[in-house]
């Protein structure tokens, strides 16, 4: 599976953005995915997974209420709805794919990261 990241940005506090991640190559389609972020001098963390079919979700519990993750299995596209951005937020985003959940070192693939920068 490859994927593409895209969408990030420079967004004021409070404000939104919506993160995409296309899906390509060999078993691309419905294997589930999520998304990871890492903050200068930080290790990444976890932020949210989706399952296959779109209907599991899950989410840190730092962005539960305020970013909803979704995939489109006809465009083998995931997103990452995030709204009321906090400045703290600031990291690159990667996606991943081929499980679901919080443990990143069951993903077998992962995208090149979207610089999200949310000003104060």
């Amino acid at each position: 599976v490859q994927l593409q990241a895209s969408g990030g940005g420079l967004v004021q506090a409070g404000g939104s953005l919506r993160l995409s991640c296309a899906a390509s190559g060999r078993d691309a389609y419905r294997t589930p995915m999520g998304w990871f972020r890492q903050a200068p001098g930080k290790e990444r963390e976890f932020v949210a997974s989706i399952s296959g079919n779109g209907v599991g979700t899950s989410y840190a519990d730092s962005v539960k209420g305020r970013f909803t993750i979704s995939r489109d299995n006809v465009k083998n596209t995931m997103y990452l709805q995030m709204n009321n951005l906090k400045p703290e937020e600031t990291a690159v985003y990667y996606c991943a794919a081929g499980c679901y959940g919080s443990n990143s070192e069951c993903y077998r693939a992962w995208g090149q990261g979207t610089l999200v920068t949310v000003s104060s």
